[in-house]
């Protein structure tokens, strides 16, 4: 399955309950999950790191910008860190199965969200940027909040990428100001403080080093100046760690220092790192010779699992495990989706049979069909977990005002829903599953007869058991709601029918 990583940056670092509410909303998203949390007072700003499918993460995204809007008034905003926004850059990473170009696509789908949905004027940058000069966030930050919101309705050059149409005179968000929406590589932020407060030193030793000063390669700093205690700070984006290691910037900067009479006395990575970034920098620190990841006792001992023969034990005790935890999830609808899963697995391996036994039919369709509800049940029993998720993180939204007692309520109600469709889903397919299973039966010897039965057992699980699911999130949901009348007709069809 493709993991996408999405990096906001709200302008906020002071007030934890902000950032919780914005937190709150990002991860109401089914298939969203967070990484980690940074928040810094002195550069009132703080960094969430999420991951999950490119969907939902880019949902997530949107919804957290929608949020920031909410809360965050940039006309009162101070810190030491640049910004044009409340959320002010979200970056779009690719982790596995997706491409560069794939995240392109999401910080596209992104950026024009969150302008149709808040009127937030939105720029691309990096390997989504659609001008050579907006690849660069500086350029793009270029004034800060206060310059831009002169300049965006007066220099054709300060247009937004998605914003109002051509005849129309671009403003910014009067509170919430612009966001930066892109794609890019993995990137490291790397901050070094020093043993002076003179933010002038650090801001030589920033434009000294990176690489638009003729410094070192894939290297962006900037000096800025910490309150508690005062200290001066050399903070550094590493957008290539194999071209510029956290070694190579850290000798940069401390040698500079000393040539100034000061000192570089401590470091900070702001967000999450790639193992590797620290290999490299590991290696470097040490004068390793002739050292790679095969000398470490973990790549060795992994080699030799993957070698080994799979035991069926070792691969269904996680879940079997997970299933016995008395926590939320997984619960009674995965376990009704693996059955599923399990019983569709049965009868790929049956239609198999039949197709190298009697060639001359055609199982092509059957194929086809049960390898597609195969994943959409494996899939579902995920889902169903983040479904069940959702409502919790949904209960736990604040309630102390009416306005926050009905976005609240709005959420619970659709997290509800979301609950219930899953399951319906799952007995929808297994119904298609059951019929295709009985397609396949007059096909099939006496002695496979065994097979047979018992995928039709675990798929009458599954088919009992989703329903179940459906039935008990129904009573959570307001009889009025159109979500409970189209989920309960269809719930009472299902029942009709049978298995």
């Amino acid at each position: 399955m493709p993991w996408m990583e999405a990096v906001p940056n709200f302008s906020e670092g002071r007030d934890p309950a902000r950032i919780e509410a914005i937190l709150a909303a990002m991860l109401a998203v089914p298939g969203a999950y967070l990484l980690d949390q940074e928040m810094d007072a002195d550069h009132h700003r703080s960094v969430i790191t999420l991951a999950g499918e490119p969907a939902a993460v880019a949902e997530a995204a949107v919804r957290g910008a929608g949020k920031a809007a909410e809360l965050i008034d940039l006309n009162q905003h101070q810190g030491a860190h640049p910004r044009i926004g409340a959320c002010d850059v979200i970056p779009f990473v690719p982790l596995e199965a997706l491409t560069l170009e794939d995240c392109v696509h999401w910080a596209e789908w992104a950026g024009e969200e969150i302008w149709r949905r808040f009127q937030i004027p939105v720029y691309l940058y990096e390997a989504a940027a659609r001008r050579p000069e907006r690849r660069l966030l500086e350029n793009i930050r270029q004034g800060q909040f206060e310059g831009l919101k002169e300049s965006i309705a007066q220099d054709p050059e300060r247009r937004p990428d998605f914003g109002p149409p051509p005849d129309q005179v671009p403003q910014l968000h009067p509170s919430a100001g612009a966001t930066v929406v892109g794609a890019r590589k993995f990137l490291i932020a790397f901050n070094i403080n020093l043993n002076s407060s003179n933010i002038s030193l650090a801001r030589a030793i920033a434009k000294k080093i990176r690489t638009s000063g003729g410094g070192l390669p894939a290297l962006k700093a900037m000096g800025v100046k910490l309150t508690s205690p005062p200290r001066a700070q050399v903070s550094m984006n590493l957008t290539d760690f194999e071209q510029t290691s956290l070694t190579t910037a850290w000798n940069a900067v401390a040698q500079e220092a000393r040539q100034a009479g000061a000192e570089a006395v401590e470091s900070e990575i702001v967000g999450l790192v790639p193992r590797q970034a620290l290999l490299i920098a590991a290696v470097e620190a040490l004068h390793l010779h002739s050292f790679d990841r095969t000398s470490l006792v973990e790549y060795r001992l992994d080699s030799v699992r993957h070698s080994l023969p799979l035991r069926w034990e070792e691969q269904l005790r996680p879940f079997a495990d997970a299933l016995a935890d008395p926590t939320p999830a997984p619960a009674g609808g995965s376990a009704a989706a693996a059955a599923g899963a399990l019983a569709a697995s049965l009868g790929s391996m049956l239609v198999a049979w039949i197709a190298k036994k009697q060639p001359q039919l055609d199982v092509s369709a059957w194929q086809r069909e049960l390898t597609r509800m195969r994943q959409e049940l494996l899939r579902s029993t995920d889902l169903d977990c983040q479904a069940y998720l959702a409502v919790i993180q949904a209960r736990r939204l604040p309630h102390s005002t009416e306005k926050h007692a009905q976005e609240r309520a709005l959420a619970i109600r659709q997290a509800i829903g979301r609950a219930a469709e899953i399951p319906l889903t799952v007995a929808v397919l297994s119904r298609n599953l059951r019929d295709v299973l009985h397609q396949v039966q007059p096909h099939l010897p006496v002695s496979m007869s065994s097979d047979l039965s018992t995928a039709l057992a675990l798929n009458e699980a599954c088919y009992l058991g989703a329903l179940a699911n459906v039935e008990i999130n129904l009573r959570d949901l307001p009889a009025e709601s159109g979500d409970f009348n189209r989920l309960s007709r269809e719930l009472e069809r299902l029942r009709k029918m049978g298995l």
